[in-house]
């Protein structure tokens, strides 16, 4: 357990599992504030180990570091209900199209065509990597995968 109230960045580096760096590009950003310095070493109130957990949970999520910070307040936080919500409509939507993607790979890797490319399952996979990477302009190639 933490005994002090004041860590130095060494010991909130070992804590949070973050670089130092990553604590002094999270402290430019405005995202975390030291307290001080001791010598040369900066030093952070010990609630910032949970602010960096919320920074990761939010990171993980995927939330942009500037979207983190206009959830972070100086106080602790305040966070949009809303804001929330629609990262979690998007997530379900990308759990969506990662498990179709991992269905037509399961598939392509038993299918019993003589190639992949004639296993019409592996196609449609096809098709939908192209349409997710190209402009929709782009009627030529996404005609000959048709």
């Amino acid at each position: 357990m933490i005994q002090s109230k004041t860590l130095d960045i060494g010991t909130v580096a070992k804590y949070s599992g973050l670089p130092s760096a990553t604590l002094r590009f999270y402290e430019e950003k405005g995202l975390i504030k030291s307290t001080g310095r001791k010598g040369l070493r900066r030093l952070f109130d010990a609630q910032v180990l949970e602010r960096l957990a919320l920074i990761s949970l939010g990171r993980s999520a995927g939330f942009s570091l500037q979207e983190i910070a206009g959830m972070l307040t100086v106080d602790g936080t305040n966070i949009d209900r809303q804001q929330l919500s629609e990262k979690a409509d998007e997530l379900d939507k990308h759990i969506r199209k990662l498990t179709g993607i991992r269905d037509g790979l399961r598939h392509a890797a038993k299918c019993s065509a003589p190639s992949h490319l004639e296993c019409p399952t592996f196609q449609r996979l096809l098709r939908i990597a192209v349409k997710q990477r190209t402009p929709k302009k782009n009627k030529v190639f996404n005609k000959k995968l048709s």
